[in-house]
């Protein structure tokens, strides 16, 4: 069977590894907050490029506890795009604003040509999403947010490695937001998150939120005693000792990773691009680290049901857009109307199989059962 995604080929090749790691932890004695949570988050905001990191409990987490950061909450708005996955828009909600749906363009990312008519007297921030593993324009987000003195929180679920003129989603903005899902371009065995800043007291801040609103407290005798003493409200996010240490060794690898990624984005493109497939581009300023390989079809329908007849089991990212769907449908009642390209992708996007261990045999495989597919439809 060959899959859009499988773990199981990377968990073989790092196994070792991985249960020594876990391992190391266990004999450690320290399960939450330790010595490899402190690792990671240092080598992971090195990558990134920006002087502050901190692991939390999963990527919804990280844009809900940059939001509380940012005093964004009850009855304000935040800027965003219906074409995502559902916790960038259950993380507005859940931190108490309000979703404010832009149209994409045609690379399925925010088109910032129409966010500034979006943009009223109760917008907080923008939050582009850096989908299928491709940034947003920054420049004009940073530009726009400037103006209107908004915050810019970056959705990086899926854009690790990715780079906009050559700098890390994740450092371009106020705040950048990670998920470390298993499914991601660094994914771990479990939910994980991460969030970046080059603010101080902004990190400090989420410090505190991420851990009950915790922060150590001088006390009389001038010890620090660093437990239960909450100044904030806060919630609780922790990316615990295991997941940092699987992410740890898997960070080593991410850069080979990206660059498998693209060799497989290559070889579809090369062998697809005349076959009636709508075919993934990549922004010139960008470079696309291809967390999954987005192609469109009119007859998406009839392909997928015919590959999963050679064995071939794809999926959509995303078929219902978050404005039509019944849980946040009242947030799109002035926007639904302006998603029409949002609209219109959703019914003929699917995606390929992309991940670094998928062998050449099978994506050979894929693309000529895809040609004898398409070919018999036209």
């Amino acid at each position: 069977m060959i899959k859009v995604w499988d773990y199981l080929p990377e968990y073989k090749k790092y196994r070792k590894s991985f249960l020594n790691a876990i391992d190391e932890v266990f004999k450690s004695s320290t399960l939450i907050f330790g010595p490899k949570l402190n690792k990671f988050e240092d080598n992971f905001k090195k990558y990134i490029g920006v002087k502050y990191g901190l692991g939390v409990g999963n990527g919804t987490d990280a844009l809900y506890i940059a939001m509380k950061a940012l005093n964004i909450g009850t009855g304000d708005e935040v800027i965003t795009t219906s074409n995502t996955a559902v916790p960038t828009v259950t993380a507005i909600v859940n931190a108490g604003a309000i979703p404010v749906f832009v149209d994409v363009n045609d690379y399925y990312l925010i088109n910032t040509n129409l966010i500034a008519k979006k943009i009223t007297k109760k917008t907080k921030a923008i939050i582009p999403v850096h989908l299928y593993g491709q940034s947003c324009e920054m420049d004009e987000i940073n530009k726009i947010a400037k103006k209107n003195n908004l915050y810019v929180i970056e959705d990086c679920a899926q854009s690790h490695g990715a780079e906009y003129k050559k700098k890390k989603t994740g450092s371009l903005g106020n705040i950048g937001c990670f998920s470390f899902y298993p499914t991601k371009i660094l994914g771990s065995y479990g939910d994980a998150g991460f969030i970046t800043t080059n603010d101080k007291k902004l990190f400090e801040k989420m410090m505190r939120i991420r851990f009950l609103g915790m922060e150590r407290k001088k006390m009389s005798s001038g010890h620090w005693n660093g437990k239960y003493y909450a100044v904030e409200h806060g919630t609780n996010s922790r990316l615990d000792e295991i997941h940092a240490a699987i992410l740890l060794i898997k960070l080593k690898n991410l850069e080979k990773n990206i660059k498998k990624r693209r060799q497989i984005a290559k070889r579809y493109y090369k062998e697809l691009k005349n076959t009636g497939l709508l075919l993934p581009e990549e922004n010139k300023k960008n470079k696309h680290a291809y967390y999954i390989y987005v192609v469109q079809h009119k007859k998406r329908n009839k392909i997928m049901s015919e590959l999963v007849k050679k064995n071939i089991h794809l999926n959509i990212s995303y078929p219902w857009p978050i404005h039509i769907m019944k849980a946040y449908k009242k947030y799109a009642l002035r926007s639904s109307k302006d998603l029409k390209k949002t609209n219109f992708f959703s019914k003929k996007i699917f995606s390929l199989p992309m991940y670094p261990e998928l062998t050449l045999k099978k994506q050979k495989y894929t693309i000529n059962s895809l040609k004898e597919i398409l070919s018999n439809l036209s």
